[in-house]
């Protein structure tokens, strides 16, 4: 009897350390890419204002653009519920703002979202539950996950939780840090996570996505916790491209050091005019203080990034090139 006592604790033992393990990975969801091996999506943030302050205009032209491409998915860089996130899974907001916005074909795709910083000021979890995709298919948000799409992994990261101003003087805002146990712990579990999966991908493309920016000449600027504790190893594993919102603007800043791309697409409603720090331009290669969203193009061999303003129009595009030979050697 005590043989088998024993035995079902170790039993037990090793099914919680599974479990444990298991609850350190960052869920994965696949992506497949078009016949020829391409990628094709849109990237918008800081939206949900219910079509106001041109939130509709923005979708309209996203529809447009989206149907041109052929787009596979939509990509939002978190605040996606303002001005302080939503009240619940049966809150209103998220049809207003997101389900009765976002109503052209071309968009009718899955979209990947990340919370932002208003987001966590209302009910977090609920942007989480999977009660939310049963009012629309269409919507899936986690703290942290991968999408594996062939030619590019996507990685998503849940930034807010590094800012520590946020906990130390919040002032009269109220954060659901519910699932943030500690914010120390929480956050060192996590680079830890994205460290081993950026180190075991073998995607053509490594793409981190954010809410808050590591590079940003407009009104938050540089992120300094994400700059020290997140740049690294996206330097360390060869990350193509960093995506964030948070600032309300578009933007490309190369960084000096490598080959990474920062990408700011935060401009999907309401925007910050003139609102530009000039002694923080290194590296910036194009700002824009409007409303508008992003598009990225993906093959084996090189990478398209396409900012778009309110009226559709192209303002800037980016173009960057992979050795194919290289990757196979």
């Amino acid at each position: 009897m005590g043989s088998c006592n024993n035995t079902m604790a170790v039993l037990i033992m090793v099914s919680l350390l599974i479990v444990c393990r298991v609850s350190a990975d960052l869920e994965r969801f696949e992506q497949t890419t078009k016949r020829d091996g391409t990628l094709r999506f849109l990237v918008v943030g800081d939206w949900g204002r219910r079509g106001e302050f041109n939130q509709s205009q923005v979708a309209f032209q996203m529809g447009r653009i989206g149907e041109e491409m052929d787009i596979d998915f939509v990509v939002s860089t978190g605040d996606n519920f303002y001005d302080n996130g939503l009240k619940g899974v049966e809150d209103p907001n998220f049809v207003d703002s997101f389900t009765n916005v976002y109503t052209p074909k071309s968009l009718q795709k899955q979209w990947f979202s990340v919370l932002g910083n208003h987001d966590y000021r209302g009910d977090a979890v609920a942007q989480l539950s999977p009660l939310l995709r049963k009012i629309d298919s269409r919507w899936l948000c986690l703290r942290s996950f991968i999408v594996n799409a062939e030619v590019a992994e996507l990685l998503f990261v849940d930034t807010s939780p590094f800012v520590e101003e946020y906990f130390t003087n919040p002032g009269d805002h109220v954060y659901d840090w519910r699932g943030v146990y500690s914010p120390k712990t929480y956050t060192s579990h996590l680079l830890k996570d994205l460290e081993l999966a950026l180190k075991n991908s073998k995607a053509r493309w490594k793409i981190v996505v954010g809410h808050h920016a590591i590079r940003s000449v407009s009104h938050h600027g540089d992120t300094q916790e994400l700059v020290d504790q997140l740049l690294p190893i996206l330097e360390a594993n060869d990350v193509d491209l960093y995506m964030n919102g948070h600032d309300h603007c578009l933007q490309r800043i190369s960084h000096t050091k490598s080959p990474i791309q920062f990408l700011t697409s935060g401009a999907g409603s309401k925007t910050w005019r003139g609102d530009v720090n000039t002694t923080n331009e290194q590296g910036l290669e194009f700002f824009y203080d409007g409303q508008g969203f992003m598009s990225v193009e993906l093959s084996p061999s090189d990478v398209a990034v396409v900012f778009y303003d309110v009226f559709g129009a192209i303002l800037h595009r980016w173009t960057m090139f992979k050795s194919v030979l290289h990757s196979i050697v």
